[in-house]
């Protein structure tokens, strides 16, 4: 269930909050050995990206890895702020699939599927690997994605708290 419409941040990540829905239930248990999903919110972010990112080369490795940067500064201030409270709070590396935080699985987390099941973006076949088409974006997006079990006001006071440092992570960006 969506509990937030799509938000784009003044860092650009665009974001949403979403109840973890049945069919996630068992995806998220591989992903995270052990953590119940009762009560876990699902924080899928998007960034749109200078070019188009199925493109290969030194140009979209490098605007992959300003992505990069600034969705780990978001994310990690995002899950400081909430495990601080006493909340139970990781992020997926996506360049991986893996969690950053707890490392107990060994399953990695689709991106591109979670977004496709809850935001119902489309999705597209390129050789083996599946991408993302963002409504407005197409394929010039980065998905990453969050996960909180905390009350919804309390996770979007830690959105709105780390957005000062991803904005510092995107203007540093811009200038390199």
């Amino acid at each position: 269930m969506q509990l937030s419409e799509p938000t784009v941040s003044p860092c650009g990540i665009e974001y949403s909050v979403h109840a973890c829905p049945k069919t996630h239930e068992r995806e998220f248990a591989a992903v995270f050995s052990g953590v119940q999903t009762d009560g876990l919110l699902i924080i899928p972010t998007c960034q749109r990206a200078g070019l188009d990112l199925v493109q290969t080369g030194e140009q979209i490795e490098d605007e992959k890895d300003r992505l990069l940067e600034r969705f780990m500064t978001f994310a990690k201030a995002i899950c400081d702020m909430l495990l601080s409270q006493g909340h139970w709070a990781d992020y997926i590396d996506p360049c991986s699939g893996l969690p950053m935080i707890h490392r107990s699985g060994m399953t990695t987390y689709s991106e591109v599927d979670a977004l496709a099941t809850l935001l119902g973006y489309k999705t597209q076949n390129a050789g083996c690997c599946k991408i993302l088409l963002h409504p407005q974006w197409g394929s010039a997006v980065y998905p990453a994605s969050i996960f909180a079990k905390a009350p919804l006001r309390e996770v979007q006071a830690a959105i709105q708290a780390a957005e000062p440092q991803a904005l510092a992570a995107w203007t540093l960006g811009k200038h390199l």
